[in-house]
């Protein structure tokens, strides 16, 4: 629970200290607004990498393994335009709140989100067993 706590007030940060700073960013709203972006950012991120694992896995078993030789190679290439995709699904979402000027402002988000997430771990829970 900590760590999702450090997690989202980082991403809050990132949204209402850091975005503005990149050109073709624009945030409107206060901290509990970037908080607020921060948790549907979240949801939309789990949404979006669970949908991109299904039609992977899809395609893996619907060509027996051969799909394998595209999907391996596109997602060591694109592992960073998926946060990009999900900021911009944000922004449709909440137009309001935060806008893109184009694609490049999103794939800088993406990467600034990329690494909030490497640093915090990406949401990967310490498994530990109980000695009996």
């Amino acid at each position: 629970m900590k760590l999702f706590l450090i997690r989202l007030a980082l991403i809050a940060c990132a949204f209402y200290f850091v975005f503005p700073m990149i050109p073709g960013v624009q945030f409107h709203g206060n901290f509990l607004h970037a908080i607020g972006v921060g948790l549907l950012f979240g949801f939309l991120g789990w949404v979006v990498e669970s949908i991109a694992i299904a039609l992977s896995a899809l395609l893996t078993i619907g060509t027996l393994g051969m799909a394998l030789l595209v999907l391996i190679p596109a997602w060591i290439v694109g592992f960073f335009l998926l946060p990009a995709l999900v900021l911009r699904c944000v922004a449709d979402v909440m137009p309001d709140s935060m806008s893109f000027s184009g694609w490049e402002p999103a794939i800088w988000g993406g990467l600034l989100m990329l690494v909030i997430g490497v640093v915090t771990g990406g949401g990967a829970q310490k498994r530990t067993r109980r000695q009996e």
